[in-house]
């Protein structure tokens, strides 16, 4: 065991970093306090002192680089957390508890006009070609989505073959007609093997005002898309409140 007068020894202190140029810094002082320095003692020292400043001025920019280096990968990471939290993994569009929100926040102030779409038998697609195959026809719904939606509105996938559309500001009329759009141009989407089958989607649509919550937008364009499955799927059902 070690003796206690070891164990109780303060603790050094850590190397001083700068060592070389503060011993630099006092060979000028005291070049500058002598009397009888000459010329020569002069441009020695401040030779020294701008070798020792070139140094600090190099190693400060370094630093600096490497902290806005820091900061821009800090910045993107928290981005990528953010995208992360609100888009579907698979797609990129909005998940569910994105949806939630942008439509909460869009009611509030104006009236908006809400889509949902789901795959006709998609079951049917996993179980004869595989999940890949079924992820594949995900991703062409959605780019079938986003040709037609563009700016006007926002998708959100919200379950594994249903998706909502969001067009904020929209005549009904307008809206079922952009459905209709979406319901023709999956019906004519020519899916990547193995899928050699003409895959459709049921579309149910609800007119909201402002004010209206979520859960309200949601139900009443469930129950058009509940309709339009009970009545032979491929086809848009508006909800007439």
């Amino acid at each position: 065991m070690l003796p206690i007068s070891t164990l109780c020894a303060p603790v050094s202190d850590a190397p001083d970093l700068f060592q070389n140029e503060n011993e630099a810094l006092e060979k000028a002082r005291a070049i500058h306090a002598a009397a009888d320095a000459d010329a020569d003692d002069y441009r020695q020292s401040l030779a020294e002192l701008i070798g020792h400043y070139e140094r600090l001025m190099r190693e400060t920019r370094r630093l600096i680089g490497r902290s806005d280096r820091a900061e821009r990968e800090m910045q993107a990471l928290a981005q990528q957390l953010a995208h992360r939290a609100t888009h579907d993994a698979l797609t990129g569009v909005f998940n569910r508890s994105a949806v939630i929100e942008r439509t909460t926040k869009v009611l509030r102030h104006d009236s908006a006009v809400m889509i949902i779409l789901d795959i006709d038998e998609f079951k049917r697609v996993n179980d004869d070609f595989g999940h890949p195959a079924g992820d594949a026809v995900i991703m062409g719904i959605v780019e079938c989505l986003r040709r037609i939606v563009g700016e006007r509105g926002f998708i959100g996938r919200v379950g594994g073959e249903e998706f909502t559309v969001l067009l904020p500001a929209h005549e009904p009329a307008e809206a079922l007609r952009q459905a209709e759009k979406m319901r023709e141009a999956i019906g004519r989407h020519v899916f990547a093997s193995p899928v050699d089958r003409r895959v459709t989607a049921s579309f149910g649509v609800s007119a909201n005002p402002p004010g209206t919550d979520f859960d309200t937008a949601y139900g009443f364009a469930d129950a058009a898309l509940y309709r339009a499955k009970r009545g032979g799927r491929n086809r848009v059902e508006f909800a007439n409140p």
